[in-house]
């Protein structure tokens, strides 16, 4: 894509959001292993919406990736990660797969806000129905200004932890929705299931997965969320 000034300032708004929902994701995963009954996250300071500890830890998945994804695909993805004790999520494997959950829950509420401030700023005003749905313009301003802006920010919000929210559910290695499956397995299963989980390049090969996966249900599924936002059919332009 060719580089301009609006470009680089939107690329400031995908990275800041990025920065903001990742390093929740993490933290609630930290502060859901703590109070599950493993501090090790805690400890490793990754209980804090302080986006530092979690770049210090990822600053490939924090920096690198996500800023070449913007520049090659005009959109922002990346990574990070919270430690916790294996032989703690082995000995309570229906703990670990809550805590699991709780990044994606942190992604959900964050998509949840983007919607609720749509809704407000369509109630009073503020926000009009975009002519065309996009990532970055699941609203528009009614008029030219600072609302501009805030529409700007509020679709990426939505789009972004949508776009977390889904992927890391997706049930492959060493996404957290792996990680959840011993919620609904039956308990003879588990410890088979999470020795399986083990075994090298499961986590590579279930990337690749699901990367090829995401390309192809994410725009369905970000038209269907549209869709829920507006009461409405949507459709991409």
């Amino acid at each position: 894509m060719d580089f301009d000034p609006d470009m680089l300032r939107l690329g400031v708004a995908w990275y800041a959001i990025f920065v903001v929902s990742t390093s929740l994701h993490e933290a609630a995963h930290a502060l859901a292993a703590w109070r599950l009954g493993d501090p090790t996250a805690y400890y490793g300071g990754q209980v804090t919406l302080n986006p530092g500890p979690h770049i210090a830890r990822e600053p490939v998945g924090m920096i690198v990736v996500p800023i070449l994804s913007y520049l090659m695909t005009g959109w922002m993805f990346g990574f990070a990660s919270a430690p916790y004790d294996p032989y703690w999520a082995q000995r309570h494997p229906r703990r670990a797969a809550l805590m699991s959950l709780a990044g994606p829950a942190a992604n959900f509420g964050l998509m949840l806000l983007a919607v609720t401030i749509v809704r407000l700023g369509l109630l009073y005003g503020v926000f009009d129905n975009p002519r065309h749905i996009g990532f970055t313009t699941l609203t528009v301003a009614f008029k030219e200004g600072t609302a501009t802006s805030v529409a700007t920010l509020v679709s990426i919000l939505f789009t972004l932890n949508l776009v977390l929210f889904v992927f890391n559910l997706l049930p492959v290695p060493p996404l957290d929705g792996s990680g959840a499956l011993p919620l609904v397995l039956p308990e003879r299963m588990v410890d088979q299931y999470l020795n399986a989980l083990r075994q090298p390049g499961f986590g590579m090969m279930g990337l690749i997965l699901a990367w090829v996966v995401m390309g192809q249900i994410f725009p369905t599924i970000h038209l269907m969320a549209i869709n829920l936002v507006y009461l409405g059919v949507a459709s991409y332009g």
